[in-house]
């Protein structure tokens, strides 16, 4: 059997449904765009990468789900799955902003350094923050705080300077974020949180003994009046 730490993560907060796992320096992924059914699509793909990989869920050293924010339903879907394997497992939860780890993925495929990530809120808003790769962890981190509003309110950092645009707002809103933020060096307006590059996000806290009960798990909507899948 690898050795190493071994963790699940899993993600419904958007359209896009995703269960990574990490044993030792080995990472398997399942990902998929999916209308509905979520819930038992994420626990399939959980399983999957279990029996893949030959190891029983007892073996998790922890469980990483995306907190949010993100479409209420599928947020708490993947809170809801992710306190029940971890109930089962007898391991701690971590959960992640689906806003770094989206930043994360432009990270990991485009070596970006500064992200302003939005993504659709529908309603006419956006999930939105500015992250950037943090110098002690190389981790995508929120640089200040991870908001909700109309597009023309997204604001950069003062002094930003070749940041890369991700996410569905940008699709959705390009020209009022554009209008208020300025041109960006480039774009991903398809990019989609993913269990994937949460993992990195669950290493660090095992190493920080960041992990907590499964029962702590707790979403993250950004505001009142929300929205489903």
């Amino acid at each position: 059997m690898t050795e190493g730490p071994c963790i699940l993560a899993l993600d419904a907060s958007t359209e896009a449904c995703s269960a990574a796992l990490l044993i030792g320096e080995e990472r398997r992924e399942r990902f998929s765009v999916l209308p509905r059914g979520h819930a038992r699509h994420l626990i399939g793909m959980a399983d999957a990468l279990l029996q893949e990989a030959g190891i029983a869920i007892s073996r998790l050293d922890l469980l990483v789900y995306g907190r949010g924010p993100g479409a209420f339903t599928g947020v708490r879907i993947g809170v809801g799955v992710a306190q029940g394997l971890a109930f089962g497992a007898g391991c701690q939860v971590y959960g992640v902003s689906t806003l770094e780890a989206l930043a994360e993925g432009c990270r990991r495929r485009r070596d970006a350094n500064r992200v302003l990530v939005a993504m659709d809120a529908r309603m006419g808003e956006v999930y939105w923050a500015a992250c950037a790769r943090d110098t002690a962890s190389a981790l995508m981190r929120v640089q200040g705080e991870e908001r909700v509003s109309v597009p023309d309110q997204v604001r950069l950092p003062p002094g930003w300077g070749d940041w890369m645009a991700a996410g569905t707002g940008w699709r959705a809103y390009g020209q009022p974020l554009r209008g208020a933020c300025g041109v960006p060096a480039a774009t991903d307006d398809e990019a989609l949180p993913r269990a994937l590059d949460m993992l990195p996000y669950g290493l660090d806290a095992l190493r920080r003994g960041a992990g907590a009960l499964p029962e702590t798990a707790c979403p993250v909507y950004l505001r009142d009046k929300v929205t489903g899948n």
